[in-house]
């Protein structure tokens, strides 16, 4: 007796019989409720396996340009011999006849999905509980937590019911907002500004959802490129946060560089102080002061560092997510240094097949979080063979589908670089006289050049393309704008 009474204490799953037949009631009298939940309701989100077979007959009928109705639904059952797995032709009658109003079929719908959603929830829980308690060198903690992570969040996917068509003028008026943006501004950047006055003419700033790829060789600078424009863009985040309730912070994800280093770059283009200095201590009492106020200046900068090694594509999309929901820092650009160090997932073949998803989930996170993506890439050696040693879009390492995926391909180039291994050598025949003037020519061209760095802009979805002239102090590994010749 007491074992009976304890099970009829158990929990069911969450479920609701009686939507499920409303609903399917609805149907079966008119079959245009079916449009109101053939969106989003499935057949496996029936708790009921006979209603899930109902509601499957009922979308392949009407798919068919048939009815629907418990006539049709009898033959089409009997035809497959499984008219008993539903219940039988008089289920189907009672079903139709118990109908009052096909007006709540959405709500029906939408009721039935919740309850799914809810076994769902409950299932992932169990298997993570499992999954906790199961101990491998191969399955760490850390892992298990990420996969929980990546299995909420399709879950959260797949319940997200929202979406569809939207009327043209919701569109127009983005647009018009995007535009009075621009106009407002004096350097016309619709997006967020970069502080680089040259590449934001070229760009318009960063456009939301963007995937941008901040690509060159090593020692281009494209670390310092993007740490210089994190920074900026926290600058700009900062003065926007005292204003608008909406906060937005800069999620910069170093997979490189540790946080101190990080913090050590961005400390010396705000010092204008040499980092081996500053990491050694050998600066002046007036400099060692010239310091304590930058760190005291960027201690409110809405700019966060994840410096986790190794950390996959779902991890980056997962804490990204977390970052926007949370309202006192919310998101506004995210920084990956750089593509080629995120972890594989594992399921891709080789290498460049999995950097393809990589690049199609970094897009994806951009639509759907609604902010740039910036995501450093290597270059090929194949620019070191050739003459022109300025970067294309062939260069790109490894993938193809970067350049597809990309809204954005942006090269870093710094010529000098280069030059420096290029000093000339007395040819043959040559006389003294023509040596020395090319090697006034070559050491005049290493000097005009040795502050100057280029962006490339090599593709753009919806711009033009283009070089952005910047300048470049090596010292401070600082990027900065220009002074035009005039």
């Amino acid at each position: 007796m007491s074992e009976i009474k304890e099970n009829s204490n158990m929990r069911l799953p969450p479920q609701s019989l009686e939507a499920e037949q409303a609903l399917l009631g609805a149907i079966l009298t008119n079959n245009r409720a079916m449009e109101k939940v053939d969106e989003f309701l499935k057949p496996e989100h029936f708790a009921s396996d006979a209603h899930g077979k109902i509601f499957k007959a009922c979308q392949t009928l009407l798919e068919r340009g048939r009815l629907a109705d418990p006539i049709t639904l009898k033959d089409f059952f009997s035809s497959q011999g499984t008219l008993d797995d539903v219940g039988g032709a008089d289920y189907l009658y009672q079903l139709a006849s118990s109908s009052t109003t096909t007006i709540n079929a959405g709500d029906y719908g939408t009721q039935i999905f919740d309850r799914y959603m809810r076994r769902q929830l409950i299932g992932l829980g169990t298997d993570v509980v499992n999954d906790a308690f199961e101990i491998s060198l191969d399955n760490s903690a850390v892992k298990q937590i990420e996969n929980a992570e990546k299995m909420l969040y399709e879950l959260a996917n797949e319940g997200e019911l929202e979406g569809g068509p939207k009327p043209l003028k919701e569109g127009a008026y983005d647009l018009l907002s995007m535009t009075q943006e621009a106009m407002n501004n004096p350097n016309g950047v619709g997006g967020v500004p970069t502080g680089l006055v040259d590449l934001d003419s070229l760009l318009g700033g960063l456009r939301k959802s963007n995937l941008i790829v901040l690509a060159g060789r090593p020692a281009m600078g494209k670390t310092a490129l993007a740490t210089c424009i994190a920074a900026n863009v926290a600058q700009h985040f900062r003065e926007e946060n005292k204003k608008n309730a909406e906060k937005k912070s800069v999620l910069f994800f170093s997979l490189e560089m540790s946080m101190a280093e990080l913090l050590g770059r961005v400390i010396s283009n705000y010092t204008q102080i040499e980092g081996h200095r500053i990491s050694s201590g050998k600066i002046e009492q007036a400099e060692f002061e010239k310091l304590a106020e930058a760190i005291k200046d960027i201690n409110d900068l809405p700019l966060l560092v994840d410096e986790t090694p190794g950390v996959t594509v779902n991890a980056i999309r997962n804490r990204a997510r977390r970052i926007k929901r949370d309202k006192s820092h919310g998101l506004g650009l995210i920084v990956i240094d750089y593509l080629q160090l995120i972890q594989e997932s594992g399921r891709a073949e080789n290498r460049v097949q999995a950097l393809s998803e990589m690049t199609r989930t970094l897009k994806i996170m951009a639509k759907e979080l609604d902010v740039p993506v910036i995501v450093l890439s290597q270059l090929s050696r194949l620019v070191e063979s050739r003459d022109n040693k300025r970067p294309q879009l062939s260069d790109l390492r490894e993938s193809g589908s970067i350049e597809q995926d990309a809204d954005i391909v942006m090269f870093v180039f710094r010529e000098v670089y280069y030059l420096m291994n290029e000093q000339p050598i007395q040819k043959e025949r040559e006389t003294t006289e023509a040596f020395q003037k090319r090697c006034q020519e070559w050491e005049q061209k290493k000097i005009d050049l040795e502050k100057q760095a280029e962006a490339i802009v090599a593709k753009q979805r919806h711009g033009s393309t283009g070089t952005a002239k910047l300048y470049f102090e090596g010292k401070y590994t600082y990027f900065g704008n220009l002074a035009k010749q005039d």
